[in-house]
């Protein structure tokens, strides 16, 4: 069985705060200017609405309607906000990356932190919450500030050996960064938490290097996805490469399992499309016998970002698979056994993956591709399921609730979240979905 539950999102400034099981309207906020960014603190009491055109924060509490925090950047702007992990301060980075202003809603005092870069992931926080990194560029140089969370002091300082540092990641047990440099230069570089450089990597020279990287929640390994169209996987005693995971046009191992979607769409008469167009028909997944070749996509070389390497890659939470995209396979899914360190299943889709997450709980795997569908996989098998409704739903991006037991699928300008529920004994999170109304 499968229940969905839809509704609008945001009506222009209103923010809807929804029960999960029966989403009922529990609160309903009026906010100063059109919301670009929501969050959740992390104990869930507080919510962050960002309106980058005006340069306003507002924050609502779940437990006190009736306070609320306004926080104005002025002449400063904004261009990105975040929760910090104990959800009692909001880190404001302003525009052209001049600082990041850290507000305490507890003591309302305010700290400044200078030169934050302005790269794709350059604020981390530790899984536990007590230490922040932050990639800086001062005198064209990159360095990285760890701070302590408790009171925004800086611990350790410390320059990078790269040319233009595009992000870092904490290992989940907080002992180790990960710093990798722009497309340009191959160049992992692992440091200690008092700034030790314990390691650098590079697979080769000259050529579009590292465009995707991640930690598996045992911090034993670091995935490092390239241009080349292969993960390299970092093991965490000599951070050294201990196998690498190519992604070929064709899947020949007869130990793989490849699963190609399959859809037969409503026609009308003379094999004509029916008017108006139907809604897309159901579609399932069929065993392919190899040798198995997946559909390409060739790169415009003349145009910067090409649509080749390996754009998407994640650990399941049992630290068993990791899930792969290779861009240039855009249909495809590569799902790797990381305890066998080889080829685990290949799922093929009729369009391009958009994207996908793995269950926080379990080794379940959300795939969705801009259409009505969404799409499961755990290694009991796959299923393909139509979301239903009026009109064409496209699911654009999903998330998963912590718990696992519901799914939210996004659209352009809906919602819908999809529970699921796993029957007793399956072992697996892909057997039942059920209903709840």
């Amino acid at each position: 069985m499968v229940a969905f539950f839809m509704e609008a999102s945001c009506v222009q400034y209103r923010l809807v705060v929804r029960e999960v099981n029966s989403l009922q309207i529990l609160r309903l906020y009026t906010c100063l200017d059109q919301v670009q960014h929501v969050e959740w603190s992390a104990d869930s009491l507080f919510i962050l609405c960002a309106m980058y055109k005006r340069g306003l924060v507002q924050v609502w509490s779940l437990e006190q309607p009736e306070w609320h925090c306004r926080i104005d950047e002025g002449s400063a702007g904004l261009v990105a906000s975040c929760w910090s992990p104990d959800g009692r301060h909001v880190l404001n980075t302003t525009e052209f990356h001049l600082r990041v202003t850290v507000w305490s809603l507890c003591t309302k005092s305010v700290s400044y932190i200078k030169y934050p870069k302005a790269c794709p992931q350059g604020i981390t926080f530790s899984r536990d919450g007590r230490y922040l990194a932050l990639a800086e560029r001062r005198d064209c140089k990159d360095y990285v500030s760890i701070f302590v969370c408790s009171d925004w002091q800086l611990l350790r300082h410390f320059d990078t050996d790269t040319q233009d540092l595009a992000g870092i990641e904490w290992a989940p047990n907080g002992c180790v960064l990960a710093a990798w440099d722009t497309c340009l230069e191959y160049k992992v570089l692992l440091y200690s938490l008092d700034g030790r450089l314990l390691a650098a990597y590079c697979a080769y020279e000259w050529s579009l290097g590292i465009k995707a990287v991640a930690w598996s929640p045992s911090s034993q390994f670091l995935a490092v996805g390239s241009y080349d169209g292969k993960v390299r996987i970092l093991n965490h005693v000599t951070w050294k490469v201990l196998t690498e995971f190519g992604h070929p046009a064709a899947v020949s191992d007869p130990r793989v399992v490849v699963y190609k979607e399959a859809e037969k769409s409503l026609r009308g008469t003379l094999g004509r499309p029916a008017c108006p167009p139907p809604r897309a028909a159901e579609s399932r997944y069929e065993i392919a016998s190899g040798p198995v070749s997946l559909q390409t996509l060739k790169p415009a070389a003349d145009r910067a970002n090409p649509k080749i390497g390996i754009g998407a890659l994640a650990f399941s939470p049992d630290n068993y698979f990791l899930a792969t995209r290779n861009d240039n396979v855009p249909n495809a899914v590569w799902i790797w056994d990381v305890r066998k360190l080889r080829l685990f299943v290949v799922l093929e889709q009729l369009a391009p993956v958009r994207s996908f997450q793995w269950d926080p709980q379990r080794p379940r795997l959300a795939i969705c591709t801009g259409g009505s569908k969404v799409y499961l996989w755990s290694p009991a098998g796959c299923v393909s399921v139509q979301v239903p409704g009026e009109g064409d739903f496209q699911v654009l991006a999903l998330c998963w609730h912590f718990s696992g037991d519901s799914l939210a699928l996004l659209s352009k300008d809906h919602f819908c979240l999809c529970f699921l529920e796993t029957e007793e004994g399956a072992g697996t999170a892909c057997g039942q979905l059920g209903a709840h109304t």
